[in-house]
């Protein structure tokens, strides 16, 4: 009885350890950066966000058209419906400008991220 209790606990705390270590993960998207789309721009134009870390990008489509974020440097991309908003994660980037553009306003729709 004794044994089978001490082996669930041992199950559990085994579990927690795992849920915790996933949790502290290295690489984990630490920060949130915000891109928003509006009048087929992509806003800010130029997005400084540290190096050597994983980043979550919030990309915000305030047009009611669809935009589709795309970067050939970051091996990205996404459609993100008109009034809606995607989620695109990036990194850990290496110091360095990494371009993208919207593939549908390709001749407005321009940004670069910084990382530094």
């Amino acid at each position: 009885m004794k044994q089978k209790l001490a082996q669930k606990i041992g199950f559990a705390l085994a579990g927690l350890l795992l849920a915790l270590g996933f949790l502290a993960a290295p690489g984990r998207a630490e920060e949130t950066y915000t891109i928003t789309i509006q009048n087929h721009q992509f806003s800010p134009a130029d997005l400084e966000v540290p190096a050597g870390k994983k980043i979550k990008l919030l990309v915000k489509n305030l047009d009611p058209t669809p935009e589709e974020f795309e970067s050939y440097a970051l091996n990205r991309e996404k459609i993100i419906l008109g009034g809606k908003e995607g989620v695109v994660y990036i990194g850990p980037l290496d110091p360095g400008i990494y371009e993208y553009f919207g593939e549908f306003h390709p001749k407005t729709a321009k940004g670069r991220i910084l990382a530094k």
